[in-house]
């Protein structure tokens, strides 16, 4: 039995920060001794993860779910929309996928009645197991023409009874015009659920808008209770691939330059975010031939449209200088849809991804690769090469791969089959997803460039860490004493 109201982070519009603002309230609630969990209805992202039971749910909610110290669940996320072009996107439902749906049929049909019962029963489920659910919105709350078939806004909101606050990017610009239309435009009904508004993202001493706090007041009627600065040095994994902008970057001197091809339909991009973090590397995305042909490792990442990447990059002469660097004693590996690139064929025979039957991969390992319906998604534990540390990843993908020759596997997993094909240090690949992340891959990795291997990094305890400083961040800049108020938060 929920024991206290949830709470709800809604945006004035996209990437206001709504995402990173959730995940700094679960931290908080946790560490005040509550049993918070996230929840959002339906998100749409490239950038997915495995749950322990093998289901698929969006990155974010696994995120949000790790600051409240909890294993994720596809509960925390029941509806994920993975785009696969321009007009189309998977629709995985409770962590499985039900088929492929384009906008105009995605929006239009029965006005999303079925997926917004099926989202209110995971929230019920969820929020007997934790309290309070602290729940995250999508986009604008005010797109009217979208609004009645809207599943995880203002609608979800009222059919739970949820406090709802209003996050404000103020660095976007028009923050007054932002904040009041998107809450005039709102019915009564659901006016009455905003609870505060934050303004997030503000360059400068905060109390240079304590005029600005005033007038919105006045404007709204509703509480201003928070003023959030803009922060960059605290660690939050980012949810959508739109960041990617602006890590095009180049090569450096002194540095192991990392180049990772910046597929159009790109997924999982947070598999290199531990690489980042190592000073001895320079990760940079990128599509340029000139800018490639710097780096001294390359990376082909994951892909939700394999066989569409995949000619993508064929256009560009990709594959060719690939080989090339290959040959000139540079390091190629692939990672899910990349690793099925490096092979010698992909084929889907029953057009799942497209209308192209067969193509041919770039040729750096020996396999052949078949798009399948069936979609795995299963966390791992695996040993590496012929290490003894336990690693950890996750494998989501459509297709299996079937070597040529004899080959040697690249990690075998604790329950006992074997993944991936190395080829030798410089060139190999792996269906699994997190792989990055451990530290006696990425010392293999750059073993041909370095002299010394890293000193131990915890991908894991960094993170943790980061969620702390965000919550200190929060606590010092959101009146959170009012959202426990307003929700009247008990302790179970």
């Amino acid at each position: 039995m929920q024991e206290s109201k949830p709470i709800m982070f809604v945006g004035t519009c996209s990437d206001a920060g709504k995402s990173v603002i959730n995940t700094g309230v679960c931290r908080i609630l946790k560490q005040d001794g509550y049993t918070p969990a996230p929840f959002k209805a339906q998100n749409m992202s490239l950038n997915s993860y495995a749950t322990p039971e093998g289901y698929e749910i969006g990155r974010a909610q696994a995120t949000q779910a790790e600051a409240c110290g909890i294993a994720c669940h596809t509960d925390m996320n029941p509806v994920l929309l993975k785009p696969s072009g321009e007009m189309m996107s998977q629709v995985i439902l409770n962590g499985k996928p039900i088929g492929n749906r384009s906008a105009y049929e995605y929006f239009r049909k029965d006005d999303n009645a079925k997926l917004f019962d099926e989202a209110t029963l995971a929230f019920e489920r969820l929020s007997n197991r934790y309290s309070p659910i602290v729940m995250e919105g999508a986009g604008s709350i005010s797109e009217l023409n979208l609004k009645k078939r809207d599943i995880v806004n203002m609608r979800m909101a009222k059919r739970v009874g949820a406090d709802v606050y209003l996050v404000a990017d103020i660095d976007k610009g028009g923050v007054f015009g932002s904040v009041y239309g998107s809450i005039m435009l709102l019915d009564e009904d659901e006016r009455q659920l905003i609870k505060g508004i934050i303004i997030n993202k503000f360059r400068g001493d905060v109390r240079l808008f304590d005029e600005g706090r005033k007038i919105i007041e006045d404007l709204t009627g509703i509480p201003v209770i928070g003023v959030v600065p803009y922060f960059k040095d605290i660690y939050i994994e980012d949810e959508d691939s739109v960041v990617l902008d602006s890590r095009n970057g180049e090569a450096k001197e002194g540095k192991v330059n990392v180049a990772i091809i910046k597929l159009p339909q790109m997924s999982n991009f947070t598999d290199f975010n531990a690489l980042q973090f190592d000073n001895r590397v320079n990760v940079y995305y990128t599509t340029v031939l000139s800018q490639i042909e710097k780096a001294d490792i390359v990376i082909l990442p994951g892909s939700k449209s394999t066989i569409n990447d995949l000619e993508f990059i064929q256009s560009k002469g990709i594959p060719s200088l690939l080989k090339e660097m290959y040959q000139q004693g540079k390091t190629v590996i692939g990672i899910c849809g990349g690793y099925q690139m490096m092979g010698e064929k992909i084929t889907d025979p029953k057009q799942i991804e497209g209308t192209t039957e067969v193509i041919d991969g770039i040729g750096l390992l020996p396999m052949e690769t078949i798009i399948t319906e069936e979609k795995k998604t299963v966390q791992q534990q695996f040993k590496f090469r012929d290490g003894d540390e336990v690693c950890e990843g996750y494998e989501i993908h459509m297709g299996k791969s079937e070597s040529l020759t004899d080959v040697t596997p690249l990690v075998k997993t604790l329950d006992g089959h074997d993944d991936g094909i190395y080829r030798d240090e410089r060139c190999w690949g792996s269906y699994m997803h997190g792989i990055l992340d451990n530290v006696s891959v990425i010392n293999h990795l750059l073993s041909p460039y370095v002299d010394e291997e890293s000193s131990e990094f915890s991908y894991s305890s960094f993170k943790n860490t980061e969620y702390d400083k965000l919550a200190q961040h929060l606590r010092q800049h959101i009146n959170i004493k009012a959202i426990y108020e307003s929700a009247s938060c008990s302790k179970k």
